[in-house]
């Protein structure tokens, strides 16, 4: 199945896929709330105000898997997102990246090598994946990869469109 056509919910959970962001470059990351890299919100949604405008969106999947660090509701998420970091980059339902319950969109993405050479389970919450305006998956990036890091604005840049 295409990764455009995979069935996912909203965080406000209306059913939905990636479709309606098929023609744009794509950041897909999972996101938590409670954790030591939750300040990179702030950088994810610079990026978003960057580069909107010219085909390109972030997309935040909020994950609990990783000591328990996104307890929220769908709610609470949405709030604690827009309230502290003033995201507006489009948020989906809470889904496990990893292991036997892993959502189908993962099973792709995790497929996918990172720079060294590495597949498999996502490490941690703010793993990064990019896709291209066709939905290939062109690069990951490991949660220690800041949004600013100059080699992801230049994969980014790389995909963009327009």
């Amino acid at each position: 199945m295409a990764l455009f056509d995979i069935p996912i919910h909203t965080l406000q959970g209306d059913p939905s896929s990636l479709e309606p962001y098929k023609g744009n470059a794509l950041l897909l990351v999972n996101v938590a709330s409670k954790c030591g890299l939750t300040p990179q919100y702030e950088g994810l949604e610079q990026l978003q105000r960057q580069y909107a405008d010219r085909g390109f969106s972030v997309l935040g999947f909020p994950c609990n898997q990783f000591l328990g660090q996104e307890p929220g509701t769908a709610e609470e998420i949405q709030q604690f997102c827009s309230a502290t970091y003033g995201v507006t980059f489009p948020m989906f339902e809470k889904i496990d990246v990893n292991g036997a319950q892993r959502h189908a969109l993962y099973e792709q993405l995790t497929q996918v090598p990172d720079a060294e050479g590495r597949a498999g389970d996502v490490e941690w919450n703010f793993e990064k994946f990019l896709v291209s305006s066709d939905g290939e998956v062109v690069g990951r990036f490991r949660p220690q990869v800041v949004p600013e890091d100059p080699a992801l604005v230049g994969a980014i840049e790389a995909q963009l469109p327009s």
